[in-house]
């Protein structure tokens, strides 16, 4: 008997007639004679509800109770999935996740999961029930209050559990059918992929793929937890994320290239006249970092001779822009720079491919095609087998396209892309 734990996202859940049919592959999946843990998001565009009322009734909401209120989308979604399987013959439990032993650090909005203890879960399990558990969210350690392990939270929560339960599979369903060469979204000429390696889907998840977050990858890795992305509107077969996916018998051979990934939610902050001593970009880093801002590329200029300084640029997320300012007003005196400058106006594209290492000009390719398009390219970062570049938002869907087609991503049809308002 296999152990499988499944996770549906909000489009999935999206209405009664959603969570019913979620409710019969979920049934469908037990009786095929495996345990089932299910992790559900909030339905639709819940937590955006949510968030929206909580500005209407105050422009800066307690970090702790906006937890507690958005933490209730879930909790909702648990218990209709509970029911609509219990209508269908089966037994199933729901549990919030402080109850599936979720245990967090105590930081609001963006929780770590330190632990995971899911003693009741392999309690109703071993039952023969049915678990269902709320996404997103935890119980911290320390404080014992609810907590959010950020957006896309419900994707890191299933894998934690597939890894504290020791699962075969985990299950990830979504609104399109696996994962794409780009946003199907945005290109609907994007090809499905059958298979990713880990190495190459941390790539993309870093750069903008909205179809699994970050952690959640970084978790399976970590675990071993080899991940199947799918449509819970179909029945096709998705595509399966797993550790060296191109080495050993029955391997497939890697692409020289995996997928487009791009990214509307970064901003840039510019440093301007930084004295080029030994120690100012620790000192202005060192801040950013105590102020838990992650950065994403850093490009320093060359020195001016005549004034032996400086410009610093770095890109963090858009959110981030205010604070990061704030955060570098603050080193001035430290680091007497001479202006502030934030761009919340550009966009990423990344190209992703483990065969990148392997064959040259995949750069030169790159650029010419975004050349090609009109498009100017103001910061590049790369890795072995990623190449990013900054531009302008209004220029990325149109950058997207062009690298799409010169590498030969485009598919003969059309992805399709079942639900979600992509809110």
């Amino acid at each position: 008997m296999s152990l499988v734990v499944q996770k549906y996202g909000g489009s999935s859940v999206s209405d009664a007639e959603a969570i019913r049919r979620v409710a019969r592959r979920i049934v469908e999946t037990q009786r095929a004679g495996n345990k089932v843990c299910v992790v559900v998001s909030a339905m639709g565009d819940t937590t955006d509800d949510l968030l929206d009322l909580a500005e209407q009734v105050t422009p800066a909401p307690p970090a702790r109770e906006l937890d507690m209120l958005l933490t209730s989308g879930e909790r909702i979604s648990m218990a209709l999935v509970a029911m609509a399987i219990a209508q269908l013959g089966a037994e199933a439990r729901s549990f919030t996740g402080s109850q599936a032993g979720v245990i967090t650090d105590e930081v609001h909005g963006r929780a770590r999961i330190i632990d995971v203890t899911p003693g009741r879960i392999q309690s109703a399990l071993e039952a023969g029930h049915i678990a269902i558990v709320a996404g997103f969210q935890g119980v911290s350690q320390t404080t014992k209050d609810i907590t959010t392990l950020g957006r896309g939270g419900s994707d890191t929560t299933a894998v934690a559990l597939a890894a504290a339960l020791k699962a075969d599979v985990c299950e990830i369903y979504t609104d399109v059918d696996g994962v794409f060469t780009a946003d199907p979204r945005v290109l609907p000429s994007a090809r499905k992929l059958d298979v990713v390696s880990m190495e190459e889907m941390l790539d993309l998840a870093a750069n903008g793929s909205k179809i699994l977050h970050l952690r959640c990858v970084e978790y399976a890795r970590r675990y071993g937890i080899p991940i199947h992305v799918r449509s819970s509107w179909s029945q096709r077969p998705g595509t399966w994320i797993k550790d060296n996916p191109y080495e050993g018998e029955g391997a497939v051979e890697a692409p020289i290239i995996t997928g487009v990934a791009h990214d509307k939610g970064e901003a840039k902050i510019t440093i301007v006249g930084v004295p080029d001593e030994v120690g100012a970009a620790a000192t202005i880093f060192g801040a950013i970092a105590e102020a838990e801002i992650n950065i994403d590329m850093i490009v320093q200029n060359v020195s001016a001779a005549q004034t032996g300084k400086t410009d610093i640029s770095f890109t963090l997320p858009q959110g981030d822009g205010a604070k990061g300012m704030s955060v570098l007003q603050g080193v001035k005196a430290q680091v007497p720079y001479e202006d502030l400058r934030l761009d919340d106006a550009i966009g990423k594209i990344s190209l992703v491919g483990a065969g990148m290492k392997s064959h040259p000009g995949v750069s030169a390719r790159f650029f010419k095609a975004l050349a090609d398009a009109g498009i100017n390219i103001e910061m590049i970062s790369t890795s072995e087998i990623r190449v990013s570049a900054v531009t302008r938002a209004d220029q990325v869907e149109d950058a997207v396209r062009a690298v799409h087609t010169a590498f030969g991503l485009d598919a003969s049809e059309e992805a399709v892309v079942y639900g979600g308002t992509g809110r």
